[in-house]
């Protein structure tokens, strides 16, 4: 798995405080961009602690994110208020390289693994003799399983992006997209550090969200989640100095 954040919009933080202080000012947009950094710190931490996220959707960050399986893709297109753009099945051919993700569990298991890995050759195999048969891609990608492996292109703004957090980086959630939440965490933190300080699964700001399907291990995730936060500080001021 490999993800990139492509983009964002620049100086996200000041444009989230600008549109904050807009609604409660008639100071002009430029003046508004103008506040001191002291300012925006003190209006976001206050924002997201009211739970003010409507001027978070100012800010958009779109991410290259390669190397996921099918079941990770149509998990992660549950999240409607994105834009995506996927590799094509019906348009691009596996015929020559058949790439697929095996899950930890399976690889865990020699006996298992070599049974999941012979079905991926035969489902190859069958791929490609329909290619070969004059079978569009279209159909013959009707036997590809969901462990084939996919890339994309994703857009999110940051609110969407804290509720994505909050679903996907629960220890409940599905360890494939788990993992690629994680790893989105991490970048949206360095690209904007203000509006992501707090972003997370729903345990580290209260009470699990999971009610009675809780894993049980808040304290846990907090932890890891501060260590994370600790890192990525030391790292940001290993990098000013």
């Amino acid at each position: 798995m490999r993800v990139q954040l492509l983009s964002y919009t620049p100086q996200p933080e000041q444009v989230v405080a600008a549109a904050a202080r807009l609604c409660y000012s008639d100071s002009t947009i430029d003046h508004l961009l103008g506040q001191a950094e002291e300012q925006i710190a003190k209006l976001l931490a206050k924002i997201l602690e009211l739970g003010h996220y409507s001027v978070l959707e100012h800010a958009s960050f779109t991410f290259g994110i390669e190397g996921i399986s099918r079941a990770c893709s149509h998990q992660l297109v549950r999240h409607r208020i994105a834009s995506f753009s996927q590799q094509s099945q019906r348009y691009v051919s596996h015929e020559t390289q058949f790439h697929a993700v095996t899950p930890p569990s399976i690889a865990a298991d020699p006996v298992l693994k070599a049974k999941f890995e012979g079905f991926l050759t035969e489902t190859h195999r069958v791929y490609s003799e329909l290619l070969a048969a004059g079978i569009p891609a279209e159909d013959a990608r009707f036997v590809l399983p969901n462990a084939a492996a996919t890339k994309l292109v994703m857009t999110m703004n940051a609110r969407e992006l804290h509720h994505f957090f909050a679903l996907r980086c629960c220890r409940r959630a599905q360890w494939e997209i788990r993992l690629m939440a994680k790893e989105m965490l991490l970048l949206a933190r360095k690209s904007a550090p203000l509006l992501f300080k707090d972003a997370g699964p729903g345990c580290l700001r209260g009470a699990c969200p999971e009610g009675s399907m809780t894993c049980g291990k808040a304290v846990e995730v907090r932890n890891e989640y501060q260590h994370i936060n600790i890192s990525l500080q030391n790292q940001d001021e290993r990098s000013d100095s």
